[in-house]
């Protein structure tokens, strides 16, 4: 197992660096701002926000879906998971993910991203205030359709299909891309080795009406048709590939109390590495959380800066949900994160289930898509 294992890290990393650029790797040189669907990486989970981020080994609900789909074939019970975060500039991401264990089989989940913002003005060089009221919106949106199993008691492998598009006003892009995630917990105090590979897809080009132009082909002849119908050629970008590495320790772990440390490197397609960091105090018997963390740190002109949270946990025979906040700052004044909150429930009937994420599903895309 630990000769497999290794192995697995092994290709893993070469898979990644072959979508890389070497140059990317040179001091001072990134790839920021030459990928496509960059919504793709925004974190998902207050708790894993809180943490700075280190969550790959960590997560342990239904936000695997997004942090590493190998988890999923450790859990154990239906469950939803609900988010809603508020950015700069009217942005609204909002995550829904669940996940249904098949004792024998492994664990199935779904999972949607969406981000929204307000309608926009349009502006042209003629009228530069945009007096004609006219508007147009931009939206991205996911969906994602996630498999888990675990093969030993100790190790569990999981991966996620999903469908990406990015609009604006008449025009959109979207492609396919794939995650894979494994979680192994090691035989040394149980660390818990976490590995995955993000949005390993096809390039991306946006294509629409907006693309629409009059040409005339060759000005140089007089007399030819001089509004020919032409489209715009527009380039094709990869998607934010990633590769994160993490390990994760339950330093004290009794009935009453538990602190987990966490660690993740993350090896990103369009920016340099850097190294997430957090930790996870459970209280009252995994009632009261507080979690704080640092992201992205020894990389230079970080922007990011300390991350902290809290969550409750309500737990009856009948009701059982999960509520958790966080707020991550950032430097130069740039506006924090404000609001992160998220709801966590299990679901007990796979009818009920089933039909929420059915409509859940089609309110997401519409909701993109509008």
């Amino acid at each position: 197992m630990k000769k497999s294992l290794l192995m697995m890290l092994v290709w893993a990393t070469l898979l990644v660096n072959a979508g890389l650029d070497p140059a990317a790797a040179q001091e001072d040189l990134t790839k920021s701002g030459t990928t496509s669907a960059k919504f793709l990486g925004i974190p998902i989970g207050p708790r894993a926000t809180a943490m700075g981020g280190a969550f790959v080994a960590v997560a342990n609900d239904a936000s695997a879906n997004y942090w590493n789909p190998g988890v999923l074939g450790l859990l154990e019970k239906n469950e939803l998971f609900l988010m809603h975060s508020e950015y700069f500039a009217d942005l609204g991401v909002d995550y829904l993910s669940a996940v249904f264990p098949w004792e024998g089989f492994g664990t199935i989940g779904l999972s949607v991203t969406t981000l929204n913002t307000s309608e926009m003005l349009v502006t042209t060089v003629d009228d530069p205030e945009g007096q004609a009221g006219s508007t147009f919106d931009v939206g991205s949106y996911a969906v994602g359709l996630s498999y888990g199993r675990q093969l030993t008691e100790k190790f569990a492998i999981g991966g996620t299909a999903k469908y990406v598009s990015e609009r604006i006003a008449n025009s959109k892009a979207s492609g396919i891309a794939v995650d894979v995630g494994t979680v192994f917990t090691t035989p040394f105090r149980n660390i818990r080795l976490g590995v995955s590979i993000s949005n390993f897809g096809q390039k991306m080009q946006i294509r629409g009406d907006d693309l629409l132009v009059q040409k005339d082909i060759d000005p140089s002849i007089g007399g030819n048709n001089e509004s020919v119908n032409a489209l715009l050629s527009t380039d094709r970008f990869d998607l934010p590939l990633s590769l994160r590495i993490g390990l994760a320790h339950d330093l004290i772990k009794n009935a009453n109390n538990r602190v987990t440390l966490a660690v993740d490197g993350l090896h990103p397609n369009d920016a340099a590495e850097s190294v997430n960091a957090g930790a996870e105090y459970a209280g009252f018997n995994e009632r009261f959380f507080v979690r704080g963390g640092y992201r992205n740190l020894f990389l230079s002109n970080n922007e990011n800066s300390y991350t902290v949270g809290f969550g409750v946990q309500h737990r009856t025979s009948s009701l059982h949900f999960q509520f958790d906040y966080a707020y991550a700052e950032q430097r130069r004044n740039i506006a924090p994160v404000p609001c992160i909150f998220n709801l966590i429930m299990p679901m007990r009937s796979s009818a009920i289930c089933r039909a929420f994420i059915n409509s859940a599903l089609r309110c997401g895309i519409k909701a993109a898509e509008s």
